[in-house]
């Protein structure tokens, strides 16, 4: 199964949860739960750019201050046939990049002052094929998505289990009298699992993005080596010189995760290994 094939199976994954957790509240649950996600999502899609942009002090930068940064996004924006996006500058010195934004038409991409002050052109054009693939692919549209369903479910789940602690879920009078208690105890359990399930559909979601965008930004750059070793000093800088203020909601945006990477971040991370990526470029050049 491809990598867009995936994604859209576990997409539909993260629905059918969020309805069997709706469900627990009944036939009513499930239309809240419904309505709750699409509301969730309006607010998304309209607003999510603009709050991550402000999140991280991003200014816009016009073409007369980054001359070479607008040059580089112009050239890949057109060989892409997309819309020139609005870029802009975060103020950080940790390297690193992401794209937001509802559509190519309202795209944005973002870079750190670290990534242009120690990148060469090539490795700047590395990462910026690569978010411009997020864009053309609508991959800020998907992942804001998931993670908003993910978090309607997480907050359904939390519910759930108040509402099955006192009594109000599969309970109520029959709990009271010492009847139900095996639904009782499956409402707690599936309310306690499905946002761990969601959390590892999310990740997965994420992860087979990067993939594609990976390849994406490989052929749009014209050179796979291009972003290979934009990522190994990508990693190189994380490790180094992690971004204090990033915050965990966001991370999945970025090109590499901007937190400290640790053993336990590795296993809940929503980017592949930086390895495996380098190594899936790599064979790009060797086809």
């Amino acid at each position: 199964m491809g990598n867009t094939m995936r994604t859209w199976a576990l997409m539909a994954l993260l629905s059918v949860i969020l309805v069997l957790i709706g469900g627990l509240f009944g036939r009513g649950g499930m239309i809240f739960a419904f309505i709750f996600a699409f509301l969730m999502n309006f607010f998304a899609y309209w607003f999510s750019d603009k709050l991550v942009l402000a999140m991280y002090r991003a200014k816009k930068v016009e073409e007369n201050e980054t001359p070479q940064l607008h040059r580089i996004v112009k050239e890949l924006a057109q060989k892409a046939n997309l819309p020139m996006p609005k870029v802009y500058i975060i103020p950080s010195q940790t390297p690193n990049a992401f794209a937001t934004g509802r559509n190519p038409e309202h795209a944005a991409l973002a870079v750190t002052s670290g990534i242009m002050e120690t990148f060469s052109e090539n490795e700047l054009r590395g990462v910026l094929s690569h978010e411009l693939s997020h864009v053309r692919h609508r991959d800020i549209l998907i992942g804001t998505v998931a993670a908003t369903i993910a978090g309607a479910i997480t907050l359904l789940a939390r519910m759930a289990q108040w509402v099955a602690f006192f009594g109000g879920v599969g309970g109520g009078r029959n709990r009271r009298e010492g009847g139900n208690i095996i639904g009782i105890v499956a409402i707690l359990v599936m309310a306690i699992l499905a946002p761990i399930a969601a959390l590892l559909i999310q990740m997965a979601i994420s992860r087979s993005r990067e993939y594609l965008a990976d390849e994406g930004g490989a052929r749009l750059s014209g050179n796979p080596l291009f972003l290979a070793e934009a990522l190994r000093k990508l990693a190189a800088g994380v490790r180094r010189k992690p971004m204090p203020f990033a915050n965990p909601a966001t991370t999945h945006l970025f090109i590499v995760n901007p937190l400290r990477p640790s053993r336990l971040m590795a296993l809940f991370s929503t980017h592949p290994p930086i390895e495996e990526r380098i190594n899936r470029l790599e064979k790009i050049v060797m086809q």
